[in-house]
């Protein structure tokens, strides 16, 4: 037996933290992955998804060969091909769908599956260079973004977190979704006496840890704002210097929340009007003071509402004039990732379809042209997009050419005509960012790609050889495109060996006024109905790691979460099999009976799979066709009965 060695790499995934890692590999195999023990986030802690990265590398489900479609679309049934068959069909049904329909018909989809610069922007490449259809939008966050684009800053430093003295934590589950950060919390605890408040519909893993948890009603977060504004203005605690300065429309503002006395908001936010106005006194005297807002409040048809008064209370009790104060919601290191697709490559199309209408767009038959041929890569449209019961129709298309590269075959693999092996983190060279701190990470392959698997910048080279596409782009090998995205000063070479550099952007600022007035109204609530919530699952990464063993058994089978009157108006009890309905669907989980949640609301963690091996609670086959204005997915507002299944108890995994 050999040496050990250890590799340097980051973990890919959709979350804030972006940890760095080591990988130990002993006679060729990888053997464990810990966190990085000097990385100022990550501190030498991986979280409970992928603190055995590995498994997922050798898992016995592991997609390593390319795969061609024989049975029904979503029937998972394929036959293995070589590499060489597989980039022909693709290239020949590509090229025949550009010559019949043109670029427009083609589609790329991916998402953050992969946060790396090659593993998830390197096929687009193929997309620009054919003029398809584009896309735009987000199906997490779109709200934020908008306000974002609008000049409002949402995020510094977050090691200055530490400098506070209170901490609101608005609809964030940090412990569960993003942990790291709750170091810094601890440390402005233990620093400077710091109150932590948790604002949350439910009694999560954080708000348990929180020194006060205020369980509002799902969607009321705008109102509960406005409500803590009308008192900070009523009690003359604002700063009114810095909000004119900042504000364009403070005077519209100001009228706006003197409707929303904390006795009206009572009875839209289900929180009293002593808690309101206790809160507010606080958050205006208090000082430095933080709101770290999560993503969970804006998906709803009022998001930008909540984003924009949440971050008009932080200017009006002039929070930013403090380094750590004001508004904390995401933030990333100066990266240029737009680089690494080559938009300069089209020349002709500017189609831009929104992401989070997938399923409109592949089922309108007024669309021209229609989507005929569609790459789908680092995400899994089957479970996590809203309104997947149309998703699932436009993927079924017969018409529809569908390319999914993989690492397991997941509900949307199932639906494909060819699946490609995709190689893990632990089998290619990407660097990543981060969307809640400022550190650029490379990540370093342990080992070589396991079966067939290839990295998504050898597949693009391979198929743009096949489809005559020339030029340096489609040579580059992932290190030059990943190298090609770096800010000035930023050594490739220096950030493989380090494993990571610090690139932050300038300190937040508002460069020109900014509108802080909005529409706040109270949320419409159909009687009778128990409104759904879907919170991020503690064990599964979105729909990552649903299928192994380890996270899944941790997890439990799929559940849902109901206050004990509920369930005793219902007739159920703990461990009973739950049906979960709407118009749109229905689903089955284990009944929970729990305090966690407020009479009338319901929660189903994580975003399972359709097979039933897989637990089959797709809780998106629920989710409305709403979006906000700005185009956020209104996950939040699924309205279900929940009553007996007919199948009665099942045991808990």
């Amino acid at each position: 037996m050999t040496e050990p060695v250890y590799i340097k790499g980051c973990c890919p995934l959709d979350c804030q933290d972006t940890c760095s890692w080591v990988a130990k590999v002993e006679d060729g195999r990888v053997t464990s992955v810990r966190g990085a023990k000097e990385h100022p986030i990550t501190r030498g802690v991986l979280c409970a998804k992928v603190n055995d990265y590995e498994a997922r590398t050798y898992a016995a489900d592991r997609l390593l060969y390319p795969l061609r479609r024989t049975g029904p679309k979503g029937s998972g049934r394929f036959e293995r091909i070589s590499w060489d068959e597989a980039i022909g069909v693709i290239a020949d049904r590509f090229g025949e769908v550009h010559h019949e329909y043109g670029g427009e018909a083609l589609l790329p989809h991916r998402y953050l599956g992969s946060m790396g610069i090659v593993q998830r922007r390197a096929l687009m490449r193929i997309f620009h260079a054919l003029n398809s259809s584009k896309f735009h939008g987000s199906i997490c966050g779109a709200s934020g973004n908008a306000l974002e684009a609008e000049g409002f800053p949402r995020g510094f430093e977050p090691e200055l977190i530490s400098e506070n003295k209170l901490i609101v934590l608005w609809g964030c589950n940090i412990l569960t979704t993003c942990h790291h950060q709750w170091q810094f919390i601890n440390e402005a605890k233990k620093r400077n006496g710091a109150r932590i408040v948790a604002i949350d519909p439910i009694r999560t893993r954080t708000a348990a840890a929180c020194d006060q948890h205020i369980a509002l009603l799902p969607g009321t977060d705008a109102v509960l704002a406005a409500a803590m504004a009308h008192v900070i203005l009523r009690d003359g605690m604002a700063d009114l210097e810095f909000a004119r300065e900042v504000a364009s429309d403070f005077d519209d503002f100001v009228t706006e929340v003197e409707a929303w006395a904390p006795a009206r908001a009572e009875a839209v936010c289900g929180v009293s009007s002593e808690t309101i106005e206790a809160l507010a006194r606080e958050f205006a005297l208090v000082r430095p003071a933080l709101l770290r807002v999560g993503v969970g409040p804006q998906q709803s048809v009022h998001g930008e509402t909540f984003f924009r008064t949440v971050s008009a209370l932080s200017i009006l009790c002039g929070k930013w004039r403090d380094p750590g104060g004001g508004l904390f919601s995401e933030t990333n290191p100066v990266l240029d990732e737009g680089r690494a697709e080559s938009p300069h490559l089209r020349t002709g199309s500017q189609r831009s379809l929104d992401i989070a209408r997938l399923g409109e767009t592949l089922t309108d038959p007024d669309l021209s042209p229609p989507i005929r041929a569609m790459m789908v890569w680092n995400v899994n449209p089957a479970v996590v997009q809203p309104d997947v019961a149309r998703v699932l129709s436009g993927l079924a298309r017969e018409d529809l050419f569908t390319v999914v590269l993989e690492h397991f075959m997941t509900d949307t693999a199932r639906f494909a005509d060819i699946v490609l092996p995709s190689t893990t983190q632990l089998e290619h060279f990407d660097i990543v960012g981060a969307w809640g701190h400022h550190f650029v990470s490379a990540n370093n392959p342990a080992i070589p790609p396991v079966g067939e698997a290839k990295s998504h910048g050898e597949v693009m080279r391979l198929l743009a050889a096949a489809l005559g596409l020339e030029g340096p782009e489609f040579e580059e090998s992932d290190e030059e495109i990943a190298a090609s995205t770096l800010p000035p000063g930023m050594d490739i070479g220096e950030l493989k060996a380090k494993g990571w550099i610090k690139s932050p952007p300038p300190a937040p600022s508002f460069d020109a006024k900014v509108k802080i007035s909005a529409n706040i109204v109270a949320p419409d609530r159909p009687d009778g109905l128990f409104q759904l919530l879907t919170p991020k699952s503690h064990y599964f990464l979105n729909s990552s790691f649903v299928n192994q063993y380890r996270q899944r058994r941790a997890q439990g089978a799929p559940s849902i979460d109901m206050h004990p009157a509920d369930a005793t108006a219902r007739g159920l009890e703990q461990d009973d099999l739950a049906r979960i309905w709407n118009e749109q669907g229905d689903l089955q989980a284990l009944v929970n009976i729990s305090e966690a949640v407020r009479p009338g609301i319901v929660s189903v963690a994580g975003k399972w799979w359709g097979a039933e091996e897989h637990g089959g609670a797709v809780a998106n086959l629920l989710s409305p066709s709403r979006w906000s204005p700005e185009g956020q997915p209104a996950y939040n507002e699924i309205f279900v009965e929940v009553d007996l299944a007919a199948a009665g108890q099942i045991a808990a995994e």
